[in-house]
């Protein structure tokens, strides 16, 4: 059963990704594009005037092929983390239907693996961020990313455990509100990272975080809808339409 379900997660991660990559394409590839430009003609402060390296890949094949690959791989690795928590979440969070649970899981994993990452350590085009800093940048953001998804499974305990008690409808508004302030208190204690040159256009750094939220948003969506449909279909298989043969009754 879990490598049936496995099977479905990766194939739904392909379709994921692809999915996602039409619409980075469309919406993320021209704030790209702005970046770029932005950082070849150099901002104050920077290296205005110096020759870029040449790259070895171009932009052609990376915005195509390269942003393709990458979306596939990521959504692939996804797919097979999310059809895992499912089999093991599946009967554990409630007396949810497999359609129901995969799309618990995706709202529950896009607000604690992307949005409230996101919201404290947001995503950036090319010509944003110190080269210098990108370690420790990525540092705080995986443990941003790390806490955030703790307490989401403390908070789907929580709301498990009071709901014996209290009922489902004070049980999970209050686990809510301990997962927003645990992630509240975290991110005003973490150190906060502002890169941005001052010249650089607000109106490309929007519109690249909005594709950016744009495409996991997509990708989760993705899981939520067509892993539930391929779950529901391995756990609870269509009854077989044929009749049951009648037992005649016994003489006498």
């Amino acid at each position: 059963m879990v490598r049936n379900l496995l099977i479905r997660g990766m194939l739904t991660g392909v379709l994921a990704g692809a999915l996602a990559w039409v619409f980075a394409w469309v919406f993320g590839e021209p704030q790209i594009r702005d970046a770029i430009a932005f950082e070849e003609h150099g901002h104050e402060g920077g290296a205005a005037g110096d020759h870029p390296e040449e790259e070895v890949v171009g932009r052609g094949v990376q915005s195509t092929i390269g942003m393709l690959t990458g979306v596939g791989v990521y959504g692939i690795a996804i797919g097979g983390l999310f059809a895992l928590v499912f089999a093991f979440a599946y009967g554990r969070i409630g007396p949810f239907r497999p359609r129901a649970t995969a799309g618990l899981l995706a709202l529950l994993g896009f607000a604690a693996v992307i949005v409230v990452p996101f919201l404290k350590y947001p995503a950036n085009p090319p010509a944003v961020g110190d080269a210098d800093t990108i370690g420790r940048r990525t540092a705080l953001y995986f443990g941003m990313l790390t806490l955030s998804v703790l307490f989401a499974a403390a908070a789907v305990i929580l709301a498990r455990r009071l709901t014996d008690r209290l009922g489902a409808w004070n049980a999970v508004p209050l686990a809510v509100a301990g997962f927003l302030v645990a992630v509240g208190i975290t991110m005003w204690a973490m150190p906060t990272v502002n890169e941005v040159p001052a010249e650089f256009s607000a109106t490309v750094l929007w519109r690249f975080r909005v594709a950016s939220l744009g495409v996991h948003a997509i990708i989760w969506t993705t899981f939520g809808l067509v892993f539930g449909l391929f779950a529901e279909r391995v756990l609870r298989p269509a009854a077989d339409p044929r009749p049951e043969p009648r037992v005649p009754a016994a003489a006498g």
